[in-house]
């Protein structure tokens, strides 16, 4: 199963944009237009924008927007003055960024590719790597990590945004009838490894992509261990009347890495 999860979860992106999954919608006309004005503002985890004192001027900074397909990220950056490639896994991913690019007037390039091997690119090649929540969809964070560090110029960052691992010790298929949030998942989580066959089969029918829950230590310590120095750090949340855990502690983060 492990060699197919780069074609399983292909698959499922795909079929994300076909059913207007949220982070396959592209940014509307109006947000390109603002974003031309210099009034902008984007996203790494679920609502929560990025500061904007983490960004780097970008009129002609190369940015590298990883595993950041769906039409929202890369637009607005371009239209920001960046020169923006946006590398990701799904071909239909990769499709609503070049309709916001066709649609506006924007220069973007588009690679298809593994976020865990940026072979395509040379090192020290961009400035800026604007990486959203995404590598819950990979087994192995530190490929991931290293590959970001190589092509990043020196003095560069890395804004990515993270799953906490603690979301994935409760099983979303309970029909809960009350608040209580039972744990019946370990960390390291895997739905290769922890879903029954049952459950695979029906990810793989119903176009899900198989997710990853990695420790704390392999999101900010694998950024540490490849040579990143974090020097920002905030935490978000779903609204709490929509999602249990949230009513209890915010479950996604995301960190500014540097390149010193």
């Amino acid at each position: 199963m492990a060699d197919n999860i780069l074609d399983l979860n292909r698959r499922a992106w795909n079929s994300l944009v076909e059913n207007g999954n949220r982070w396959t919608v592209p940014v509307s006309p109006e947000e390109i237009a603002a974003a031309r004005r210099g009034q902008w503002q984007i996203v790494l985890t679920p609502f929560r924008p990025v500061p904007s004192n983490w960004f780097p001027g970008l009129d002609g900074a190369k940015v590298l927007c990883l595993a950041s397909g769906g039409g929202q990220q890369g637009p607005i950056l371009a239209a920001a003055g960046a020169e923006v490639v946006v590398f990701d896994n799904s071909p239909r991913q990769l499709d609503q960024d070049r309709l916001v690019a066709s649609r506006d007037g924007l220069t973007i390039d588009t690679i298809e590719g593994d976020m865990a091997d940026l072979g395509a690119f040379a090192d020290q090649t961009f400035d800026l790597i604007v990486h959203p929540i995404s590598n819950c969809f990979v087994p192995d964070l530190e490929p991931v990590w290293s590959e970001a560090y190589r092509v990043l110029r020196t003095g560069g960052a890395m804004l990515a945004g993270f799953t906490n691992p603690l979301r994935y010790l409760f099983n979303e298929d309970i029909e809960y009838s009350s608040d209580l949030l039972y744990v019946v998942n370990t960390v390291p989580y895997s739905d290769e490894e922890q879903l029954t066959n049952e459950q695979k089969q029906r990810y793989t029918v119903d176009g899900e992509p198989f997710e990853f829950g990695h420790t704390l230590e392999s999101q900010i310590g694998g950024q540490l261990k490849a040579g990143f120095v974090i020097a920002g750090f905030y935490e978000d949340l779903y609204p709490p009347e929509e999602d249990k855990l949230s009513a209890h502690i915010p479950s996604f983060a995301a960190t500014r890495a540097l390149k010193l």
